[in-house]
């Protein structure tokens, strides 16, 4: 059998895309990913692409690169929904992962290379959530992981002018989608590799005045732009909070210091299973091992030092990690075909809880045969016979083919997760409370298409998801009026706001967070 071999990895290839693709714009979405696709709608109504608004008003809190990305697959593809925009998410998705074969393919083999990429891919916290959801981190993370890359292989061949002027456009690439952390990034990541390699003064150099001068063109052209749409003031004090809220500046030490101890055991968590090969680490002469290899060295240290920032930051999300995640792996692969070759504990210990991992969900794959609540799931029986029969094939060959282990998991989540589309995803949908707000959204939306239609007020705090279906059912955008209310428009109250406001209801609006409702209706 190792002759077919090879075709594991044409597996692996052929299963990624109904992995990530199948039911992709089913759910309702999430508020972020409705600020997104609300500010890049708003602009294409307004035909303001400078100044991103949400429900008219300024929104501060993001520079408007991703919505523009967003904005012109909405019109390549002539759909404004769930599916284009989070197609959106995967096609970074795709391409990040490419970028690690990329450069990882420099340094080792195919094999090594195709691994590392879909390690990414795979791990839980990407697989079970990012790359459904359309939101900026994962597009941000490739950005700034090719940033990483590009320092550590321009510097290895003494190309300094290339360094700084390419890192510093990709930092300004980066800070046009999510703003000062791209700055954050660049620095640290200048800052402590150039000292580590006894080159400091090079950061006093003109190739990197050049570099950083090119990012304020860049940067500072937008800023310009927007001033004449807008003042700066509020949006610079917006930037500045986006990026401190989280931080110990905002948190009690108490916190800072509670974080600092369970950030570990909850980045463990998210980041399943690759995150138990954590364990490779416990060796006597790891310092010894991680030096052999001057890539890996680079790796953990543009590691350590970024994931320090959050490491004492108190409210932190797995997704803002999600370009730190290569360089970690990248030591977990390297250091795993060293214990694989030494039969190391560790190596055995991991070995025999993944197995056991693999028998523990392959039996559940079968769970949807007796379910009831998966009954109503059209192809109910052959999908979870399919599902359950490729993950048990898996198993097999994961005791048969020692020397492909690591492939084989990969194909297991895989198969994984296109179970998970055809049963969890509906599942979630027909029992979510969002569906009930994104259907009642529409039809607020298809049947005041035409009329004026308003928030009532600055304490109708309208969700941003129901605000995003309205607009895009209307093709109109819903503003907040905030005084010289009149008879004939058509409101949207919230009744325990405005509890003495006379009005006649007309539709009741579902909200995705409380469970409770919004009137829409007519002053009398």
């Amino acid at each position: 059998m190792e002759n077919y071999r090879p075709w594991l990895y044409l597996a692996a290839v052929l299963l990624l895309l109904p992995a990530l693709l199948i039911n992709l714009g089913l759910l309702t979405f999430i508020d972020d990913e409705a600020i997104r696709s609300l500010v890049a709608l708003e602009m294409k109504l307004s035909g303001n692409y400078i100044t991103p608004t949400l429900n008219g008003e300024f929104y501060y809190k993001k520079p408007p690169l991703f919505n523009w990305i967003l904005l012109a697959f909405f019109e390549l593809t002539g759909h404004i929904d769930e599916f284009t925009a989070r197609f959106v998410t995967v096609l970074s998705l795709l391409g990040y992962a490419a970028t690690v074969f990329y450069f990882f393919r420099r340094h080792y083999s195919t094999k090594i290379a195709f691994l590392n990429a879909f390690i990414l891919i795979t791990c839980g916290r990407i697989l079970f959530w990012d790359s459904m959801l359309a939101l900026i981190d994962i597009t941000f993370s490739w950005v700034i992981f090719t940033s990483f890359m590009l320092i550590y292989h321009e510097f290895e061949k003494g190309r300094f002018w290339r360094l700084f002027l390419f890192s510093y456009l990709l930092a300004a690439i980066a800070f046009l989608l999510k703003g000062l952390p791209a700055v954050v990034f660049q620095s640290i990541t200048l800052l402590v590799y150039f000292a580590y390699r006894k080159q400091f003064l090079r950061l006093f150099s003109l190739p990197h005045i050049v570099g950083a001068t090119l990012f304020l063109l860049i940067v500072g052209g937008y800023y310009l732009t927007y001033h004449q749409y807008n003042s700066l003031q509020a949006l610079f004090n917006t930037l500045v909070y986006e990026s401190t809220q989280r931080t110990v500046v905002h948190y009690s030490w108490g916190a800072t210091i509670l974080h600092f101890f369970t950030f570990p055991f909850e980045m463990v968590y998210h980041f399943l299973p690759w995150s138990l090969f954590a364990i490779y680490f416990i060796r006597r002469d790891i310092l010894e091992l991680l030096r052999r290899d001057s890539f890996i060295v680079f790796n953990l240290i543009v590691f350590l030092a970024n994931i320090l920032v959050y490491w004492t930051s108190p409210e932190v999300y797995p997704r803002y990690l999600l370009m730190l995640a290569p360089l970690l792996f990248s030591a977990f692969v390297y250091l795993h075909f060293i214990h694989r070759e030494e039969r190391s504990w560790q190596f055995r210990t991991l070995d025999g809880l993944l197995f056991v991992l693999l028998i523990i969900i392959a039996g559940a794959s079968f769970a949807p045969l007796f379910l009831e609540r998966s009954a109503w799931i059209i192809g109910r029986t052959p999908k979870a016979v399919s599902v359950g029969a490729a993950s048990l094939l898996l198993v097999y060959l994961y005791r048969r083919w020692r020397s492909e282990r690591l492939l084989v998991v990969v194909l297991f989540l895989l198969v994984f997760r296109i179970g998970f589309d055809w049963f969890v995803l509906p599942d979630r949908n027909a029992n979510d409370f969002g569906n009930l707000c994104r259907i009642s959204s529409e039809e607020v939306g298809n049947k005041f298409i035409g009329e004026p239609l308003y928030i009532y007020g600055e304490r109708t705090l309208m969700q941003v998801t129901n605000s995003f279906y309205i607009t895009n059912e209307r093709r109109q955008i819903v503003p907040i009026k905030k005084d010289n209310f009149v008879k004939g428009p058509v409101y949207i109250i919230d009744p325990q706001a405005y509890p003495k406001v006379n009005y006649e209801k007309l539709e009741e609006l579902y909200l995705r967070h409380g469970q409770k409702t919004y009137h829409v209706g007519r002053l009398k």
